[in-house]
């Protein structure tokens, strides 16, 4: 046993827990951590965002990409509270994120001393635990419960405040292995896997949803092998992309607002519907109370919080969804539901997505992306109608694919998370598509990617507009548009090209094809600035509150004038 500083023991706990990138800003509290993360650069690469939200976002992204914990840091005060956005982002979706702040020394605190915030305080309702260390021999232990907390049963994010003194002080410092990090088994109760099983031998029309829970768990081989058994279509949550191969013949496209009719109108027809680590979000279910009232519902999710709470269920099954599936799926009898198959079919058919052809439109480049990735590109969203587009036209054949903010809806989260995921992966394409809006808020981390050379590709959706609520504003406000006209002199070419990186105007589809044919080629950042119709809308839609059936295109809107 050795005694270390509480700076020396942050860093060698990090190295316990194996983490090998930490995305941050510097500042005075943090300085004594920053200086022990110089003399171990050989070991932890530490990414210096442009500001801290895109540090968070980083370390989310980079956890979504891998499965493991992402790590940010920031100094107190405002370097902390910057982490905000990002860490709700995190706690909405369920990713494992290690957020570490210092804070003023424990003798200056409750003095409003500069840079003083509680931090722990203000992310209490958007983490699954905050510490503050004010004991240098008690720092050791709260690091490794931070990560172990942040990756058991349902994932989330923890966030650890270390006074400026205990990052000075001395204590004893024994290296430990990480615990082991079990699934959520115990909560499996063999008559709830026997009601489930009871009521899919039964039923006649079954439809299953695929959350992110699913991904969570490691568990999509199962998943898809359950459905094969269980011979049902399959729909998911945004956040449940990948679980099923986009391509498969089952697989009936997203579910909610801007979901697939064949996907609204199955559940609703169904009379049987499972859903996999999925928590009822209101852009998925509408109208809570009209929501698949044909069927019976089992619900499957680690999380005992969600069961019953947006919608009443007829079954449960509580535990890690690699677990539950595999029994389940040895439980049931293999189905053969043709007549009903039958009917999905006809209907994806009746309800195939179109898109104007031969025009630049946020759905054309993203089928021109599928096309020249072939798939195999990692994609970061930030949030809006290219988002709902990126979820719709990119076929997504495995989990981790699709890295998007579902819950919190965070405009500017994509390219920071575009950043984490490339580096992460760095063999994999990483392509960012973001709206206009949305790049103006965390366009600085360009800066950070050409810093460092990470070559991600940045594809802007650019309509001159904030594109989704200029679509409810056409829809619901009598075309008010308050405040969503982003027409200005903003040169999105120029100011990429200030920070370093290859840049590309496209205003045809010819033009938008040749940008990403070099942006795919180059081994630098590249920003493609995409040029769309201001009015260009995603379709279908089903209007806030209303049940999921009632979902609409614009020619249901043509007919019914």
């Amino acid at each position: 046993m050795k005694q270390l500083t509480g700076s020396e023991i942050v860093i060698e706990c990090l190295k316990e827990q194996g983490v090998d990138t930490v995305f941050g800003y510097p500042g005075g509290t943090i300085l004594n951590i920053y200086d022990e993360l110089y003399k171990h650069s050989s070991e932890i690469t530490h990414i210096l965002t442009s500001h801290e939200q895109g540090a968070a976002h980083a370390a989310d992204g980079y956890a979504r990409a891998t499965g493991k914990v992402g790590v940010c840091m920031a100094t107190s005060g405002p370097g902390a509270t910057n982490l905000v956005t990002g860490i709700a982002t995190a706690y909405m979706d369920s990713v494992p994120v290690v957020a570490i702040t210092a804070n003023v020394g424990v003798s200056m605190l409750g003095k409003d001393s500069f840079q003083e915030v509680d931090i722990a305080g203000v992310v209490m309702p958007i983490t699954k635990h905050s510490f503050i260390v004010k004991n240098v021999h008690e720092l050791a232990n709260t690091i490794r419960r931070a990560f172990q907390i942040a990756q058991t049963g349902r994932p989330g994010p923890v966030l650890v405040d270390i006074t400026k003194d205990v990052t000075a002080n001395l204590s004893d410092y024994q290296p430990m292995k990480p615990e082991k990090i079990l699934p959520v088994t115990s909560t499996i109760q063999q008559s709830d896997l026997e009601q489930a099983a009871k009521l899919i031998d039964k039923s006649k029309k079954p439809f299953i949803m695929a959350g992110g829970g699913i991904t969570s768990s490691g568990a999509y081989k199962e998943f898809r092998a359950f459905a094969k058994k269980m011979d049902a279509p399959v729909c998911d949550t945004l956040m449940g992309k990948g679980c099923m191969d986009g391509n498969d013949p089952m697989y009936t496209g997203m579910i909610g607002m801007h979901g697939t009719k064949t996907s609204n109108f199955g559940v609703t027809e169904s009379d049987l519907l499972v859903v996999v680590g999925a928590r009822f979000s209101d852009r998925v279910i509408g109208n809570a109370s009209k929501f698949a009232n044909n069927a019976k519902i089992i619900h499957i999710d680690v999380d005992s919080a969600e069961i019953n709470k947006n919608v009443m269920v007829d079954c449960s099954i509580i535990g890690d969804a690699k677990e539950v599936l595999t029994k389940l799926t040895d439980m049931i009898a293999k189905k053969n539901n043709k007549e009903w198959i039958e009917q999905i079919q006809a209907m994806k058919e009746k309800y195939p997505s179109s898109y104007e052809d031969g025009v630049l439109t946020g759905p054309t480049a993203i089928q021109k992306i599928y096309e020249m990735t072939k798939g195999e590109a990692v994609i970061t969203t930030d949030v809006g109608q290219h988002q709902m587009w990126a979820a719709q036209c990119y076929r997504y054949d495995a989990p981790r694919k699709l890295l998007t903010s579902g819950g919190l809806g965070t405009m500017g989260f994509g390219l920071g998370a575009c950043i984490g995921a490339k580096t992460a992966c760095p063999d994999k394409t990483v392509i960012n598509i973001a709206g206009d809006g949305c790049f103006r808020m965390n366009m600085n981390e360009i800066a950070t990617a050409v810093r460092y050379n990470i070559p991600i590709i940045q594809v802007v959706i650019n309509n001159h507009v904030l594109g989704m609520v200029r679509q409810w504003q056409t829809l619901f406000y009598d075309k008010r548009y308050s405040n969503t006209i982003l027409n200005d002199a903003m040169d999105f070419v120029k100011v990429s090209e200030g920070m370093g990186a290859e840049a590309y105007r496209a205003t045809t589809v010819a033009e938008f094809e040749e940008a990403m044919k070099k942006a795919l080629a180059s081994d630098r950042p590249v920003v493609i600035d995409c040029q769309i119709h201001e009015d260009d809308k995603v379709w279908p839609m089903v209007a806030a509150g209303q049940p999921i059936d009632t979902c609409f295109e614009q020619a249901d809107l043509d007919n019914k004038n």
